[in-house]
C-alpha cells in the first residue's frame, strides 16, 4: 500500500463520514459547513489523483461558490438556523429509500462494468478541457448561472416584506 493509497482512503473516509454529517444533521448551518468539508476532501482526492485544475475549478466553484450562496440563501430567507423538530419526519422511510437506492446503484455499477479493467485514455490538458467546458457545455454551464442568480433574486424578495408589499399592507 502507498502514500497515495492512504491518502485516498483518508480522504475519501472524510467525504463520506461530512457527506453523512450533511443529510443527518438537523441544523441547517452546520450542514453547510460539513458540505464544505465533504467538497474540500473530494478536492484532495483529485490532487491526489494529479487532476490539479480540477481540484482547483472544486475548490473556487463549489467549495467558494456554491456554498457561499447556499449559506446567504439561508441568511436572506430567514430560515430557522438551529434545529427544528416541527420539520422533522420520520427517518425509516428515507432510510429504507436510500438503502434501496444505494443497494440498487451498486447492482447497476457492477452489471455495466462486470469488474473488468479498461485502458485509460489519454492524458488531458487544460487546453483540451477548457475547449470542452467552453465548447459542448457552455451552454448548461450558463443555464446554471441563470438559475442560481434567480434563485439569489427570490431568496432577497421573501427576506424583504416591504418588496411587493402594497401600500398599508405592511406589518
Amino acid at each position: 500500500m502507498t502514500v497515495a493509497d492512504v491518502l485516498l482512503l483518508a480522504l475519501g473516509a472524510v467525504a463520506v463520514g461530512s457527506g453523512a454529517a450533511v443529510v443527518t444533521t438537523s441544523h441547517l448551518v452546520r450542514a453547510g459547513l460539513y458540505l464544505v468539508v465533504s467538497l474540500g476532501a473530494m478536492a484532495g482526492i483529485y490532487l491526489v489523483l494529479g487532476a490539479e485544475l480540477v481540484a482547483w475549478v472544486q475548490v473556487l466553484v463549489y467549495v467558494g461558490a456554491v456554498v457561499v450562496l447556499l449559506l446567504f440563501a439561508v441568511m436572506l430567507t430567514r430560515a430557522p438556523i438551529g434545529a427544528s423538530k416541527d420539520l422533522d419526519r420520520p427517518a425509516w422511510p428515507a432510510r429504507i429509500v436510500g438503502g434501496g437506492v444505494g443497494l440498487g446503484l451498486a447492482v447497476l455499477l457492477a452489471d455495466a462494468f462486470r469488474w473488468m479493467r479498461f485502458a485509460l485514455p489519454a492524458p488531458g490538458t487544460a487546453e483540451r478541457m477548457g475547449a470542452e467546458i467552453f465548447g459542448r457545455w457552455v451552454l448548461p454551464f450558463e443555464v446554471l448561472s441563470i438559475l442560481l442568480l434567480a434563485a439569489l433574486v427570490g431568496a432577497i424578495v421573501l427576506s424583504r416584506p416591504d418588496i411587493g408589499a402594497r401600500n398599508g399592507d405592511e406589518h
